[in-house]
């Protein structure tokens, strides 16, 4: 996205921009977004982690252990393959197409849906039309671009009637493909877009007030994954006021990768 920064926070409804004062001594590209007043204090190198039951535990209770175990042996064309001709739940009935994700598959940035809209399952891409381009505005925000070290992927494959909310039994039937992204992947971060997402993702509810602001974790074999929470850019069009919150989440998100680089 080419557009100027001031563009992309107004995009995010963060008007007038917040100025944060350089620290001593360390200059600020001009290009760089500045950040919240309430990011200020983050401890990223001691990151308090609540790590998630472990996938290939929870794998067992949502899907039988052959299908599971087929799906973690895939590799990438053949998992896009499984996906797009996968009738696991009754999602598959109303479909265009199956939408398995897009980015770079080696990316660092991991950022997880809930499911395709009316406009992805026509065009088989996560996250277009308006919600899209304000993800696209929220990553600018923080200096990434759709493609480019980021992967975007969705809690389900195919689009909920309606575009209600995936029941439990339809994440867990795509939950093994979501499982064989993140390991093919092996993101450094990950990054939930709502609450479906934490379902998917950690196997846990509630409400996202209790979740944001904490870096919690996703295991992945001997791997620990640390994982942040934050609000789905289709809830943020139909409440603004908490569009600011949304910034303080991305701000953290950077201030956590910068961490985890200088490890």
């Amino acid at each position: 996205m080419s557009l100027p920064r001031k563009a992309i926070l107004a995009e995010m409804g963060l008007s007038p921009v917040w100025v944060r004062r350089d620290e001593p001594g360390v200059a600020r590209r001009e290009d760089e977004p500045t950040s919240s007043p309430a990011t200020k204090d983050i401890d990223i190198a001691a990151p308090a982690v609540r790590p998630a039951a472990p996938p290939e535990e929870r794998a067992g209770t949502r899907e039988s252990g052959d299908r599971a175990a087929q799906i973690a042996r895939m590799g990438w064309e053949e998992l896009r393959r499984t996906i797009l001709d996968c009738r696991a739940c009754g999602l598959c009935a109303n479909r265009k197409q199956a939408v398995p994700g897009v980015g770079d598959e080696n990316a660092a940035w991991l950022f997880i849906g809930e499911g395709p809209g009316a406009e992805e399952d026509a065009r088989g891409e996560p996250f277009v039309g308006q919600a899209g381009r304000l993800l696209d505005a929220m990553l600018a925000a923080i200096g990434l671009k759709r493609g480019e070290d980021v992967y975007i992927a969705n809690a389900v494959k195919c689009r909920p009637p309606g575009n209600r909310t995936p029941e439990n039994a339809e994440m867990a039937a795509c939950f093994p493909y979501l499982q064989r992204q993140i390991a093919l992947i092996r993101p450094r971060l990950i990054v939930l877009l709502g609450r479906a997402a934490v379902n998917a993702v950690l196997g846990q509810e509630g409400s996202l007030s209790s979740l944001r602001g904490k870096t919690l974790a996703y295991r992945d074999g001997d791997r620990e994954i640390p994982v942040l929470v934050t609000y789905h850019p289709a809830y943020l069009l139909r409440n603004l006021p908490d569009k600011a919150k949304a910034w303080e989440d991305l701000c953290r998100a950077r201030a956590l990768m910068r961490g985890l680089n200088a490890r």
